[in-house]
């Protein structure tokens, strides 16, 4: 039981394992970069295509855990000045328009991916294929969706207006 529970949160946490692992790698391998450059006069010239890809996992893996735990960027004050009802309705009216925009920017991703799975762009130093590095896109998006309805299910806040309400 224990085995599955842990199982089941690694799962559930995947979005910001994967975004954690690559803030690492994108600080380990910048400050190696700057001590190379600078003691040893030797700069990595493959360095800005590993931190390009890193920081797009980074801010695409963490996309989703940003809607679960509710600290995704977002202007609530209008909404909680409205009385009880009109909130109800305008988390709905919030949440369709939301959904709507990160499936289209699904559906955009998708077409990104397809054209460099086509194309076979790589990078020019490590020939990283670019499907490789944005494919993360529409999975993050799926998550997102996911997270969204996740956080409207358990009411989640964010930790901001959580210490507000306190």
């Amino acid at each position: 039981m224990k085995t599955k529970n842990k199982l089941i949160s690694i799962l559930s946490n995947i979005d910001i394992i994967v975004a954690g692992v690559m803030l690492v790698i994108l600080i380990v391998l910048t400050f190696a970069g700057v001590i190379w450059r600078r003691f040893f006069n030797a700069p990595f010239t493959w360095m800005e295509e590993v931190q390009l890809a890193c920081l797009v996992w980074i801010v695409f893996g963490a996309g989703g855990a940003a809607f679960r735990t509710g600290n995704h960027v977002a202007i609530e004050m209008v909404v909680d000045l409205m009385p009880k009802k009109l909130q109800k309705f305008m988390t709905i009216f919030i949440s369709i328009i939301v959904v709507a925009v990160i499936g289209y920017l699904f559906k955009q991703s998708l077409g990104f991916v397809e054209l460099f799975i086509k194309s076979l762009r790589a990078t020019s130093i490590l020939n990283i294929p670019f499907w490789l590095i944005y494919g993360i896109a529409p999975i993050s998006y799926i998550l997102m969706i996911i997270s969204y309805f996740y956080a409207l299910v358990y009411n989640v806040e964010s930790e901001v207006k959580e210490a507000i309400n306190e």
